[in-house]
C-alpha cells in the first residue's frame, strides 16, 4: 500500500494562520488546554463574552482526533435509546438524546455564523443491519424513537436495502434523516480563525507540563512559557502524561480508530453503491463507518484492530480496512487508496461524555466516537457553565468513577477486542 499517512482531512484543509507569536506570558481570565473542537469552540464563545483567553495546544490545532475522524456529525447517542431509558429513566434519556441533536444544530450554526466553508450537509445517517436479526433490533429501536423522542427516523426493510446501499452484506437499515457531515479539519481551522478574530490567543506547540494553584486561580506552565489564569478548562480529549492530568488519565481509555481514503470514484459507480451520499455505520460492535468526501473519495474507517494509533499500527489497520472494503463492495476491490491514517478515540467506561469541575478545574471530554458534534457543542456549553450557568451542562449529574486497573496505558485493549469479536459472533 503506497498511500499518504496523513489524514485526508488535514491534508485538504487550509493552514491555521492566526497562531500567537512569541512566548506564553502574563495573565488571562481563562486558560484552555487543548486545541480541538472543545477548546476552540469554548475559546470562541468565551472571547465573544468579553473574557481574555489563552489557548494552549501541544501540537497543531485540530491535529489529533478533531482532524482524524470520519467526518460524520450524527444525531442520536452512542447507546440504544431504550437501554438508556431503562437504566436512567425516560426524562434523562430524552434529554441526552436531544443534547446530541442540539449538538448537530450547534455545528451548523457556528459554520453559518462564522462563514466556515466546511461542506456542512444534512445527509442523514444509515445504520446498516449486518445480520438479519440486527434488523429486528433496529425495527424496535425505530418504533421507540419515533414514539418518544425523534420523528426524523425511518426504516429501510431488507427488500429495499438496495435503495440505500449497493451491497449484499446488509439486511435492512435505520435512517436518522437529519444527521449531517462536514469536512472536520476545515471546520476546526475555521473555528480557530474565528476565535482569534474574537480576541483569543491561540498558542500551538505549547505542551502543558504543569498546573499550580495560586491565590487568584492557576499558573499554567507550558513548553512556550507560563500564564496566570482565573479559570482553566481542560479540553485535551484524553489523558496527557503530565502529572496534573492524573484524574482524567484514570477515567479515559484511548483506543485507535483507523481510516482510509480511496482515490476519487466515478459518479456512475457512486450512484450504484451509495446513491444517497449519506453517513453509514454498520451494526456490529467491531464494525465500520463510511461516507463520501466532497471530491468523491470514499472515507472508510473502523476499529480494525484494538490497538493504539501509530505509524505501524495505522498501516496494518489500513490493509485490514482495504480488505473489508472489498468484501462489502466487490466493485471496489483493488481500488486505489490515497490516504491511510489513525487517531485516538477517547472512551469512558459507559461511553457517555463527561463534563464538569473537579478540584477547581473545568473539563469536557470522553465523547466516545461522537466528538465532531458533541465536542463542538460542549465547548459552547462549558463557556456558559464557566460564566455562571451550571444548568447548561447536560452531563452534570453523571458520576465518574475511575476505570479499575487503568493508570494510563490501556494494557487490556487486546482482551476487550477479543470480547467484542466474540459478541459479534454470538449476537
Amino acid at each position: 500500500m503506497n498511500a499518504s499517512p496523513l489524514s485526508y482531512w488535514l491534508a485538504s484543509a487550509p493552514p491555521f494562520m492566526g497562531g500567537a507569536k512569541g512566548g506564553v506570558e502574563g495573565s488571562a481570565d481563562i486558560a484552555i488546554i487543548g486545541g480541538g473542537f472543545t477548546g476552540l469552540s469554548a475559546a470562541l464563545a468565551l472571547a465573544k463574552r468579553g473574557a481574555s483567553i489563552v489557548l494552549l495546544e501541544a501540537g497543531k490545532v485540530v491535529g489529533e482526533a478533531s482532524g482524524r475522524n470520519g467526518g460524520q456529525c450524527n444525531n442520536g447517542t452512542a447507546h440504544d435509546y431504550g437501554a438508556l431509558s431503562a437504566r436512567f429513566g425516560k426524562p434523562v434519556a430524552k434529554a441526552w438524546y436531544r443534547a446530541h441533536c442540539d449538538a448537530v444544530d450547534t455545528v451548523e450554526r457556528l459554520a453559518r455564523e462564522e462563514g466556515i466553508a466546511c461542506n456542512f450537509t444534512r445527509c442523514g445517517r444509515v445504520k446498516l443491519a449486518a445480520k438479519p436479526k440486527h434488523y429486528d433490533k433496529l425495527a424496535r429501536a425505530h418504533d421507540l424513537l419515533a414514539a418518544e423522542v425523534d420523528e426524523h427516523v425511518r426504516l429501510v426493510p431488507p427488500a429495499r436495502i438496495g435503495d440505500e446501499v449497493g451491497s449484499d452484506a446488509f439486511h435492512g437499515a435505520l435512517i436518522q434523516t437529519t444527521s449531517a457531515q462536514i469536512h472536520p479539519a476545515r471546520f476546526g481551522v475555521g473555528l480557530a480563525e474565528a476565535a482569534t478574530r474574537a480576541g483569543a490567543h491561540i498558542f500551538e506547540g505549547a505542551e502543558v507540563t504543569g498546573l499550580d494553584r495560586t491565590q487568584t486561580g492557576w499558573r499554567v506552565v507550558s513548553s512556550r512559557g507560563s500564564v496566570d489564569a482565573k479559570q482553566v478548562l481542560v479540553a485535551t480529549g484524553g489523558a496527557p502524561a503530565a502529572a496534573p492530568f492524573g484524574f482524567f488519565r484514570r477515567r479515559i481509555v484511548s483506543v485507535g480508530s483507523f481510516v482510509i481514503a480511496t482515490e476519487p470514484l466515478d459518479d456512475a459507480l457512486i450512484e450504484t453503491l451509495l446513491p444517497g451520499r449519506r453517513n453509514y455505520v454498520t451494526s456490529k460492535n467491531i464494525g465500520n463507518y463510511f461516507r463520501l468526501a466532497p471530491d468523491n473519495r470514499l472515507i472508510f474507517g473502523g476499529r480494525a484492530r484494538f490497538a493504539i494509533s501509530d505509524a505501524r499500527s495505522d498501516l496494518k489497520s489500513g490493509r485490514i480496512l482495504e480488505e473489508t472494503l472489498g468484501q462489502i463492495f466487490p466493485a471496489l476491490k483493488g481500488v486505489g487508496v490515497d490516504h491511510v491514517w489513525g487517531g485516538m478515540v477517547d472512551l469512558t467506561a459507559d461511553r457517555l461524555p463527561r463534563a464538569g469541575e473537579t478540584g477547581g478545574l473545568y473539563y469536557s471530554m470522553g465523547y466516545s466516537g461522537h466528538g465532531v458534534q458533541m465536542a463542538t457543542h460542549m465547548g459552547q456549553q462549558m463557556a456558559r457553565v464557566m460564566s455562571g450557568e451550571p444548568d447548561a451542562n447536560p452531563w452534570a449529574e453523571l458520576d465518574w468513577p475511575s476505570v479499575p486497573g487503568h493508570f494510563g496505558k490501556p494494557w487490556f485493549l487486546p482482551l476487550v477486542g477479543l470480547w467484542y469479536k466474540w459478541q459479534d459472533v454470538i449476537h
